[in-house]
């Protein structure tokens, strides 16, 4: 997944300029093995980069770090064609929906035999599923994201209520609707924000498919789905979202700026946004996790962020492991949920963002992280995305069984269609 809106981030710098792919891992003259690494885009800041780089060549003098920054914009494009060529980088950032389908082409080192070392029992189940593919583990977990509700602190206290006691959906819907007065709308939820809608569908057991006989079925017309929607339709309702629209159409954080809106589902990164386009809300913001069906637990969230692979043809896969197990140990994760407002990667390491507002709001639901399925033909299904289509019928008045149907059969469709 593209995750690029943070608080705490800032523009990267190259570390070095590097060929187009990269290059393999390969000893000098010198006796380093150089270490080539892509990172995405807004995935560490500069500085993070730079400290980083010191401390693990500090205490692995044997081994050069050379760090290439990519964009999100046509990156699995370029990782295919780096994957199928002799000259890949030994370590890469991927988004972690992205895992299944590199593997799938036999491009990527089997880690599994890693996984007890890494700590894997502990990794956010969001990241470690969708870094595993039939049965082995190709990604490992690096960091996290996912949405929060983001809440105007002076709207709440005007309306008399209290954000630290919504603990379940229903005290939720019952503040919000205590909310939805006036000009003050209680939530801006479009009618289309479908990575919401399956948090919801998630919670209810559902989810958007699964898999029977081999074959992936869309799932969205079973009754575990279909009272997701139902509860995105009341929590839609109260506000003035579009129902025909996601949440870049137009982008929400400017709406919340302009207008009485009290809530948004958001990364906490939002915040920020917010208050670029309105400096007077600087300190009217704070988080809440997303609210569970029970008090015990978070609403599900899908959990976004990345994960880091070697490939195949990486030239040398143990410095490139080493370099791996220091990023996501204990002391980078760390620092690197610090310094960029990140969820860690184990659920053991909650407390890093324990002085974040937003962040922590966030690990809290990271720890009910769930992810898209797990296959490289969901890619098609984001592409046709019939999902949208079907909130915006159901929301408009129509059937929600029969939408979800013929949404479903085309997820179906989608999912199968190179299969």
């Amino acid at each position: 997944m593209k995750y690029r809106l943070l608080a705490g981030s800032s523009t990267l710098v190259m570390a070095a300029t590097l060929s187009a792919c990269g290059g393999s891992a390969d000893e000098g003259g010198d006796g380093h093995t150089t270490v080539d690494v892509w990172l995405m885009r807004d995935s560490v800041s500069a500085a993070f980069q730079k400290e980083f780089v010191k401390g693990f060549e500090a205490k692995h003098p044997e081994i050069e770090v050379k760090v290439q920054i990519q964009e999100w914009d046509g990156i699995g494009e370029k990782i295919t064609a780096a994957l199928a060529s002799n000259d890949a980088p030994d370590v890469i950032e991927v988004g972690n929906t992205q895992v299944a389908q590199f593997a799938a082409s036999g491009g990527l080192l089997d880690l599994t035999d890693s996984k007890t070392e890494l700590k894997g029992e502990h990794w956010l189940r969001g990241l470690a599923e969708p870094g595993a593919y039939e049965g082995k583990q190709y990604g490992i977990p690096y960091y996290a994201a996912n949405r929060v509700v983001i809440y105007r602190t002076d709207l709440f206290e005007k309306a008399g209520v209290d954000a630290a006691a919504i603990k379940t959906r229903d005290q939720w819907v019952e503040a919000t609707t205590k909310l939805n007065k006036g000009k003050t709308q209680g939530i801006y939820l479009p009618g289309q924000m479908w990575y919401a809608l399956g948090g919801f569908i998630w919670d209810e057991g559902g989810d958007f498919a699964a898999k029977s006989g081999g074959k992936w079925k869309g799932a969205l017309d079973t009754p575990e789905a279909l009272r997701g929607m139902e509860f995105y339709a009341r929590l839609q309702a109260l506000g003035k979202g579009p129902k025909d629209a996601d949440e870049d159409d137009p982008p929400q954080a400017q709406v919340m700026a302009k207008g009485q809106v009290a809530q948004v589902i958001s990364t906490p990164g939002g915040a920020n946004a917010v208050i670029e386009n309105n400096p007077g809300l600087k300190d009217k913001l704070g988080f809440f996790p997303i609210p569970g069906k029970s008090a015990d637990t978070p609403g599900a969230v899908f959990t976004g962020g990345s994960d880091l692979v070697i490939p195949a043809a990486a030239g040398d896969s143990e410095e490139a492991l080493t370099l791996i197990k220091e990023l996501t140990g204990d002391t980078w994760q760390k620092k690197l949920a610090v310094a960029m407002s990140y969820v860690p990667n184990r659920t053991t390491l909650a407390s890093a963002v324990a002085d974040d507002p937003g962040a922590s709001a966030m690990a809290v639901g990271a720890a009910n992280g769930h992810a898209t399925p797990n296959t490289p033909g969901w890619a098609a299904v984001e592409a046709e995305n019939p999902i949208k289509d079907y909130m915006t019928a159901a929301l408009v008045g129509g059937d929600a069984a029969k939408e979800a149907a013929k949404a479903s059969a085309a997820i179906t469709r989608a999912m199968n269609a190179n299969s």
